[in-house]
């Protein structure tokens, strides 16, 4: 098992940055890709990004390409998504979640945190 608890969501204007993080404990971090997913309300729940187990890989949705980056610590079993230029649309949900494998499919990931809230108004 894996745990996972995400944190540093909030409401921040357009145009403003957050940082989300979130922390794994369980079985060895090393051992998953690491992605981030959101969800508006109303709205299916879309990939945001994903890193391998080292961290040498990234891959980004087109509409946070550019704006987003994510990126881990193995040592502090955590992950982190950076988010600039934030707009009103990135206003969801967002969740991390653990994969054995590197995918962008919601559905290969078996372990995923409790979410945290992102708000961005304009």
């Amino acid at each position: 098992q894996v745990q996972l608890v995400e944190s540093g969501g909030g409401l921040v204007q357009a145009g403003d940055s957050l940082r989300l993080s979130c922390a794994a404990s369980g079985r060895t971090f090393s051992d998953y890709a690491m992605a981030w997913f959101r969800q508006a309300p109303g709205k299916e729940r879309e990939f945001v990004a994903r890193i391998t187990r080292s961290g040498s890989s990234t891959r980004y949705a087109n509409s946070v390409k550019g704006r987003f980056t994510v990126s881990r610590d193995n040592a502090k079993n955590t992950v982190y998504l950076q988010m600039n230029s934030l707009k009103p649309e990135d206003t969801a949900v967002y969740y991390c979640a653990a994969s054995q494998f590197i995918t962008t499919a919601d559905g290969r990931y078996d372990y995923w945190g409790q979410g945290t809230q992102v708000t961005v108004s304009s």
